[in-house]
């Protein structure tokens, strides 16, 4: 398991972990996320820490609230964040990795975009 570290309160990590698997899908969308309860066992941490992530995700737009059942994925919710995924790396993470690659010299033939087993 990933380990916390001090560049964001951990509801934060928490949330982005969350949007992670959103991304790729799991839950699938309409479906119910992990209880509070079962996230907070399954990463160590305080059900209100979790309450908080979750409740970040809800103001994001991921998820929603449904009383008395959880929280479950809301319906374009991976379409918005792959969107929002792919427009911070553009412009935030791309430049720098353009930058680095010029630095040493390496060229897109150099680059081998399949994984390695």
């Amino acid at each position: 398991m990933q380990r916390w570290n001090d560049s964001s309160p951990i509801y934060q990590q928490l949330a982005d972990r969350l949007a992670v698997q959103l991304l790729d899908g799991s839950p699938p969308e309409g479906e119910a996320l992990p209880s509070v309860r079962v996230l907070a066992s399954q990463y160590l941490i305080n059900p209100l820490t979790v309450s908080r992530a979750l409740q970040a995700l809800v103001d994001n737009g991921l998820v929603e609230p449904r009383r008395g059942l959880g929280m479950y994925v809301q319906p374009g919710a991976r379409s918005r964040l792959l969107k929002s995924e792919r427009e911070q790396f553009l412009q935030q993470e791309w430049p720098a990795l353009r930058a680095k690659l010029r630095r040493l010299g390496l060229s897109a033939k150099d680059l081998n975009w399949e994984e390695q087993q």
